[in-house]
């Protein structure tokens, strides 16, 4: 009982300050709720404490458009973090809440990230707050305070990990920088520093093209989880141990087509028929980069060039990583227009891919019925 008072409290701790941020800003759940990318039942739950986001940036998003401050952003994160992992133990049961305390899923969680990105869409995957009474039993106690010992210690070292972008940071003994304690245990959405920029500076001696700033923002946050799934690690979309080893192991290849080779590829699969359009789309979903990642509203995921969904992959029994194949990306994106000779997977870049209005062609260069 006292221990379940305690998660109870965790989360209501969350939800107070959601409540706060809310009605600092006069607005309703449905006006947050469009604002954020959110639904509207989603900023409810979150707000009274009935769920918690498996990831924090649904979170970051909602904090953002209340007008929170970084100071409130970073209390925001703490919070979520203790009910985050307080939860996991709760659910799990196992020493994987203890192996990967408070911040082990840090990531932009899949909302619309950062409000001056609109191409960044997140997922509000959330986590129940009832379990089983066998997960609650008294023997899970030790268990839980040693959850909630190694969380409060990984908040407290995200919460004071350094924003500035221009800050120092250095390494402390023979240990990477990244490996060191100078760096959060995990580095995630948000954050600013030389920890960051070093992720970066790995990051780019992949073969990647990626902006060295110091500051984790959409960009950071789509190199890191293409990284990943290229390393064979789970895509988080934060840098945990396992993802600083292997940037610094330095055996995964980044490099991929050149714009100029996918837009070749793509009117090659798609023909003369549809190649233009195609093309538009392809340039619309992922800027003709193979390498693009985005997360859903409904905690799937879009892959690679055509953003491909966790749906047609699964249709096509494709896995994330074929996905980041511009050639196996274009080949199946040809295979889903090919199911009703439309593009209607892609209906968001609809009006970029149509073009100009001719007699002899109809929506998205698919011909009139008149003209055949």
């Amino acid at each position: 009982m006292g221990r379940l008072m305690s998660d109870s409290r965790a989360t209501q701790d969350l939800a107070d300050l959601l409540q706060q941020l809310k009605d600092r800003t006069g607005r309703s759940y449905e006006a947050l709720a469009q604002r954020s990318g959110l639904s509207r039942s989603t900023v409810h739950r979150y707000c009274s404490g009935a769920a918690v986001p498996s990831q924090f940036d649904a979170l970051s998003r909602l904090g953002r458009v209340c007008g929170a401050s970084r100071e409130e952003l970073l209390e925001l994160h703490r919070r979520w973090a203790v009910a985050s992992a307080a939860q996991s133990a709760l659910i799990t049961g196992d020493d994987a809440a203890v192996a990967e305390p408070a911040g082990a899923t840090i990531a932009a969680d899949r909302e619309p990230v950062p409000v001056d990105d609109p191409d960044v869409a997140a997922e509000p995957s959330t986590t129940s707050l009832s379990a089983p009474a066998t997960v609650r039993s008294w023997y899970r106690r030790p268990l839980m305070i040693g959850v909630a010992a190694a969380l409060i210690a990984a908040a407290v070292l995200v919460v004071l990990s350094p924003w500035k972008s221009s800050g120092s940071v250095e390494a402390d003994g023979d240990d990477p920088l990244l490996m060191s304690r100078a760096c959060a245990e995990v580095i995630a959405m948000g954050q600013q520093d030389e920890c960051v920029r070093e992720v970066q500076r790995l990051l780019a001696r992949t073969g990647t093209t990626v902006g060295i700033d110091g500051s984790f923002g959409p960009q950071t946050l789509r190199k890191v989880t293409a990284f990943q799934v290229l390393a064979g690690l789970p895509a988080k979309g934060v840098v945990d141990n396992a993802t600083k080893r292997a940037l610094y192991e330095g055996g995964v290849s980044m490099a991929t087509w050149s714009p100029q080779q996918v837009e070749a590829q793509i009117r090659e699969v798609f023909g003369p028929e549809v190649a233009e359009s195609a093309v538009r789309i392809a340039r619309c979903q992922s800027k003709l980069d193979p390498l693009y990642v985005l997360p859903n509203t409904n905690a799937s995921r879009n892959w690679g060039l055509f953003q491909l969904s966790d749906g047609l992959l699964s249709r096509y029994d494709g896995t994330p990583r074929q996905a980041l194949d511009p050639q196996w990306n274009i080949a199946v994106a040809k295979r889903a227009w090919e199911e009703h000779r439309d593009f209607r997977h892609w209906e968001h870049c609809a009006a970029a891919a149509t073009p100009a209005p001719s007699a002899s062609t109809g929506p998205l260069g698919t011909p009139s019925p008149g003209s055949q």
